[in-house]
């Protein structure tokens, strides 16, 4: 197989003028080939003339053909390659008892669960909130005004936190298995667009991931899974320093062997229950801010050099900034096209998160904007101290909005004036919001590392610091606020615990949550033989 890279066309071309390039670049004279796109990614430093740069593989009738070509075409982009599978390593030979128990169902849960069971495991999948389609009324409802669910939001049920986002899929996780890869053709094969296994920066949008965790779902009850929802794990319970059983919703027991623990960042109930019960954790760094809204044709200008681009669609950016404080402030989960949510799961407790649908197609562009904070920030030394320093902050935005989302234009945030009034920007949210004090929910040192922030973006996209920009909060659930130690075997201290994904602090998004997922399963599989 030979790898073309660094392969340039016009973001207009058509697939012929692909196939023509690919012919060109191989100096051959046919067409009797097959070709595979590794990545498609876009140069867009000449506004002008904005290209689509590509890496091919070109498959040829065998491979004395290819080292032909290449003794012909020397050309350091162009190089002769083996394509890596993903395998799934052999079982191993300790019986289990019991089937293992996965404790939620987002991307690192539903992965997880997803292999086991396709290696014969028979997973048991226990979820503290709703299954996809009944949960997206109840959040849906939730905007319009109904009272919050605690069990079932935002951030709990099937899906998980990332259901209710861009859906974003790319990750800067390193990983030569190829798992990154397999998680991107898992999500294809349940019905995401093909391109998202070369695009740069893929993602599917909330109302294509509602389709795809339940499809998910399906196969894996087919392989011999099984699913309750509304299932809250409310205790376990422990023998000679091993899991041996788990409660559920304070009433029932369940033996078991195997705990993955894959619960997300917001099961603040469980980390509490696991602290309580000595399972070792620690404190870890996150961020909180707050959410920026601008005219999405003012980013596209920026990026594209055009109002708008169908080929390309709503643009997006990534800013960092360390500020004069030594703190550092970036955008994160940027959501072009998008709305901001109320992605509250505690009453009169308010955080805020961003979504796109697949189409990206709102006016509006936002991002959070978030300011590090680590333990030395937190009161307290123990390792839920960082869930307290959340809480204090949702308060506070709570108490600010009256139970909405708060909201501030950056000109009255600048001049410490609450609220403002509406500009070229219009708020574009789900869920009801009210002008407020944005700045007064934050300690001062973020407050000012916000504004200072968003100064320097402003250098580097113009009007990013425009007086009309609309900031709300609080954006506190960026990451998990607690690690949950584990050893080379994924497991915790306490034995046949495994903790997973980003709740627990080994990932930070939906591909690299399914991934860890997937090294989890792998661990529990090179132990146990199946059944």
């Amino acid at each position: 197989m030979i790898r073309i890279s660094q392969m340039k066309l016009p973001v207009e071309h058509s697939e012929e003028e692909l196939v023509r390039k690919i012919q060109k670049s191989l100096r051959l004279n046919h067409s009797h080939f097959a070709y595979e796109i590794i990545r498609q990614s876009l140069d867009a430093r000449k506004k002008n003339e904005k290209k689509f740069v590509y890496t091919v593989d070109v498959c040829l009738s065998d491979e004395k053909q290819e080292k032909r070509i290449l003794q012909k075409v020397h050309d350091k982009n162009i190089m002769l390659t083996k394509k890596t599978d993903y395998h799934f390593p052999k079982h191993g030979e300790e019986a289990l008892q019991n089937r293992p128990v996965v404790v939620g169902s987002g991307p690192a849960g539903l992965f997880c669960a997803w292999y086991l069971a396709r290696e014969g495991y028979r997973p048991i999948v226990f979820e503290r909130g709703e299954e996809a389609r009944s949960r997206k009324k109840t959040v849906e409802a939730f905007w319009e005004g109904k009272k919050l669910d605690p069990g079932s939001n935002v951030q709990f049920g099937e899906g998980g936190a990332g259901t209710f986002s861009d859906g974003k899929l790319n990750t800067l996780v390193k990983d030569v298995s190829g798992r990154n890869h397999e998680v991107l053709h898992r999500f294809v094969t349940v019905g995401a667009p093909k391109e998202i296994l070369y695009q740069q920066k893929p993602h599917l949008g909330t109302d294509v991931l509602v389709d795809i965790v339940e499809r998910l779902r399906m196969e894996i009850i087919e392989m011999g899974g099984e699913f309750h929802f509304r299932s809250l794990v409310t205790d376990i319970g422990f023998q000679d320093g091993r899991v041996s059983r788990i409660q559920i919703n304070q009433e029932r027991w369940m033996d078991t062997q195997v705990c993955v623990l894959a619960i997300g960042h917001s099961a603040r109930d469980t980390f509490r229950m696991l602290y309580e019960h000595g399972v070792p954790m620690e404190p870890k760094p996150f961020a909180v801010g707050v959410r920026i809204e601008h005219p999405q044709k003012m980013i596209n200008r920026s990026m594209y050099g055009e109002d708008e681009n169908q080929r390309l669609g709503a643009a997006s950016y990534k800013l960092t900034h360390t500020c004069s404080n030594g703190r550092s402030v970036y955008t994160f989960c940027m959501c072009p096209g998008g709305y901001v949510v109320n992605a509250s799961s505690e009453e009169k407790r308010l955080a805020i998160n961003g979504m796109s649908y697949q189409a990206r197609d709102s006016v509006n562009a936002n991002s959070a904007l978030i300011v590090t904070v680590s333990p030395g920030d937190f009161q307290g030394e123990d390792p839920l101290c960082g869930v307290r320093f959340q809480r204090r902050l949702e308060e506070a935005a709570y108490a600010c909005g009256q139970g909405r989302i708060p909201v501030q234009t950056f000109s009255n945030f600048c001049q410490r004036l609450p609220g403002g009034e509406i500009g070229d920007v219009s708020p574009c949210m789900k869920g009801s919001w009210q002008w407020a004090d944005v700045r007064g929910i934050f300690p001062e040192a973020l407050s000012d590392a916000i504004e200072e922030g968003i100064h320097a973006f402003g250098k580097k996209i113009p009007g990013f610091d425009r007086p009309d920009a609309i900031l709300s909060a609080v954006e506190s659930r960026s990451s998990s606020p607690v690690r949950i130690r584990r050893n080379d075997e994924f497991q915790s201290e306490y034995y046949g615990i495994y903790p997973c994904g980003e709740g627990a602090g080994y990932a930070g998004g939906i591909t690299s949550a399914a991934m860890d997922g997937i090294k989890v399963a792998e661990a529990i599989a090179k132990k146990y033989r199946n059944f």
